[in-house]
């Protein structure tokens, strides 16, 4: 038997399916689009807001490609690389020039590496401080008979300090003022290699940099057994004088154990080596070059222990806000788990949030009543004609009123027949249609009773004529 009325459904015609509404579709994008283009409007209005995408490319100032500076720089780039950041790198004459290049309308660069006391003339030109970064003494190297480490010793000396915009000509310069020695020193403007070799040929008596141990120059100067490498015998006396200057002792054989260099202990001064930028500098590539400076300086060295530097010590310039969020929290919260790229995108736009939670909350309680009552009032909108035919109907209940009636609700319901609603409104339109009929069986119950009553009257007169 069951396999009998499987094979009746099987011989059952298929009823065509019915066209899918898109009325309902058309409802639903004319509330709920309404709330999204209103969300798209408050997204626009605040992406007004939003900072602009970090540059591909920097600058940095840094000084003579033989000095630490440079070599930093090119480290910098080989990192800011791995970002898909590009770091150009300006060669200067030093720290002068260097903030001089931060400073000013149109400024030729947005990073400096500058010497500490060098600062005092660019202050308020919106240079900000990201941090010390290393010590790097003033070495004063001789080619011979400048042994008692004062810097009286060097009245009528010629002494190789780098040009107008040298950091240590600005450092040597003060120091030579402090000793009341203006004027007793004749100051040479060569530096780099060009001063090493007027050193050697004898056409200068001392070569002043302000270096790290590291650069070029310096290991040159330190590999050349005919110079002398001066102390300052009164570096304690100079630290108290000039805030921004350390004391710093290299103990024999600091530098070099196999050559024994320095021959014995030594005291030096040491400026600190800054690391500036401009207020220009994109705050998501301040953290970044935060983030590398305590990759490169935090490592132990020779005049330095571990996690020193960076520093906010040492500073000339106002702190900038990424730098001392740095130094308080460390990295941002989105860079330390995800990509440059991608922390910076989300950093950016998290402002986009704002308008989307302050008109989410107000549109989920207002859109769905909103719709809702949209759908229903194309069902409750009869009910006032359905009313008016019912009150019609009762109040003037004569054959030709109550046929125009029934009239009317045959109209009414083939027009309701083409109302299209969401399935979860189907029950309303139908308790509808419901309610039309009821009201057209009992006007044709009224109208059955006025026919009856008016054939019994025709039967009752025509009797009585008989």
């Amino acid at each position: 038997m069951y396999a009998k009325k499987k094979d009746s459904y099987k011989n059952k015609p298929i009823r065509p399916e019915k066209p899918k509404s898109t009325r309902a579709v058309k409802d639903t994008l004319l509330i709920y689009g309404g709330g999204f283009l209103l969300t798209v409007l408050a997204f626009f209005i605040t992406f007004q807001f939003v900072e602009p995408a970090p540059p591909k490319s920097i600058t940095i100032a840094t000084g003579d490609s033989s000095g630490s500076y440079y070599q930093y720089a090119l480290e910098f780039r080989e990192a800011l690389a791995e970002h898909g950041i590009e770091l150009k790198i300006l060669e200067t004459q030093g720290s002068i020039e260097n903030l001089s290049m931060l400073s000013g309308d149109n400024p030729a660069a947005e990073l400096a590496f500058v010497q500490s006391g060098t600062g005092r003339d660019f202050y308020g030109q919106g240079v900000m401080g990201l941090g010390s970064v290393y010590r790097e003494p003033l070495w004063l190297f001789s080619n011979g008979g400048v042994l008692n480490g004062r810097l009286s010793a060097l009245k009528g000396k010629r002494v190789a300090v780098g040009g107008e915009g040298s950091g240590t000509r600005a450092l040597f310069v003060r120091m030579l003022e402090a000793n009341d020695l203006s004027g007793q020193v004749e100051l040479d403007d060569r530096n780099g290699d060009a001063a090493l070799a007027a050193l050697k040929a004898g056409e200068i008596d001392v070569l002043a940099t302000v270096s790290s141990y590291r650069a070029p120059l310096v290991q040159a100067l330190i590999a050349d057994t005919s110079l002398q490498l001066l102390p300052f015998v009164r570096a304690d006396a100079y630290s108290r004088h000039f805030p921004y200057l350390s004391h710093v002792s290299l103990s024999e054989g600091a530098l070099d154990l196999t050559h024994n260099i320095p021959p014995r202990h030594i005291d030096l001064l040491a400026p600190a080596a800054t690391l500036v930028a401009n207020d220009h500098l994109h705050p998501a590539i301040s953290d970044l070059i935060m983030q590398i400076s305590s990759s490169l300086f935090a490592p132990a060295g020779i005049l330095s222990t571990a996690g020193e530097f960076p520093s906010e010590k040492y500073l000339e310039f106002p702190l900038s806000p990424e730098a001392k969020r740095f130094y308080k929290s460390g990295p941002p919260f989105l860079q330390r788990y995800l990509p440059f790229w991608a922390a910076t995108l989300v950093d950016r736009l998290k402002v986009l949030l704002l308008p989307l939670f302050a008109l989410m909350l107000p549109l989920s309680k207002i859109l769905p009543p909103t719709y809702r009552w949209s759908v229903r009032k194309k069902i409750f909108k009869w009910y006032d004609e359905l009313q008016l035919i019912d009150q019609s109907a009762t109040e003037t209940p004569t054959e030709d009123n109550l046929e125009h009636c029934l009239a009317n609700l045959d109209v009414m319901e083939k027009e309701v027949r083409a109302v299209e609603v969401p399935l979860g409104y189907a029950n309303e339109l139908y308790v509808l249609r419901q309610h039309i009929d009821l009201l057209a069986r009992q006007i044709g119950v009224r109208e059955q009773i006025l026919e009856r009553e008016r054939l019994e009257a025709g039967s009752a007169t025509k009797h009585q004529s008989v």
